[in-house]
């Protein structure tokens, strides 16, 4: 997918923004119980979880769940917020390709 500017997000890049957005929730303990209740993780398998084909992507789904925490982690990272979406978007595709 190509992000705002014209340049394709490749999965290492998709990846990076993913930790990175993992790490900015795991520093907010009010965060990580919202993910991990929303993700149904238990705190006990999360290490086991991230190593999932498609965690990282829920992570990236998660935070555009939330606006004012996509918009605070993107200023934080100097990430523009279209980047989160493509980041998904070179994880695992389009959500209409597993309908």
């Amino acid at each position: 997918m190509h992000s705002a500017t014209g340049r394709t997000i490749n999965v290492d890049e998709a990846q990076e923004i993913a930790t990175n957005a993992l790490i900015h929730i795991s520093q907010d303990p009010d965060l990580v119980g919202r993910f991990l209740a929303v993700s149904g993780i238990g705190p006990e398998s999360i290490r086991h979880a991230a190593e999932e084909p498609g965690f990282l992507a829920g992570v990236l789904e998660f935070l555009m769940g939330d606006e004012a925490l996509l918009l605070t982690f993107c200023e934080n990272h100097g990430v523009r917020p279209t980047m989160i979406a493509a980041s998904r978007f070179a994880l695992v595709g389009h959500p209409d390709d597993y309908a």
